[in-house]
C-alpha cells in the first residue's frame, strides 16, 4: 500500500452528555458504516475519545456525525487532531 492509500487517523475528543447514551456503541456502528478503524472510550472527566482511522472523506462524515451523535446524546464540542497511531484491526469500544 503507498503511503498516499495509507488510512489517515485522528483523535476525537466529544464533550457534553456523552456518557450513559450509547454514545460509544453509536459511534461504532457508525464507523464500520464509514470503513474506519479504531476505538471510542469513556474518559474520566466525562467526555469521550474517539480514534479514527479511515479514508480522509470518511473522517470527515464520522466527524460531523460526531457533533449530533445518538439521540440520547447532546454533544457541546468536539476536537479533533492528527495522530501518528497506527491504524488498529477492527473498531472496539472500552
Amino acid at each position: 500500500m503507498s503511503a498516499e492509500k495509507s488510512p489517515q487517523c485522528c483523535i476525537f475528543i466529544v464533550s457534553g452528555r456523552v456518557q450513559g447514551v450509547f454514545f460509544r456503541l453509536s459511534t461504532r456502528q457508525k464507523a464500520r458504516q464509514l470503513e474506519i478503524s479504531g476505538h471510542a472510550i469513556n474518559l474520566p472527566d466525562g467526555m469521550v475519545e474517539v480514534l479514527a482511522c479511515g479514508k480522509s472523506e470518511a473522517l470527515d462524515a464520522l466527524e460531523a456525525w460526531l457533533w449530533q451523535g445518538p439521540p440520547a446524546a447532546q454533544v457541546s464540542d468536539v476536537s479533533r487532531k492528527h495522530s501518528n497511531n497506527k491504524a488498529p484491526t477492527g473498531f472496539i469500544t472500552g
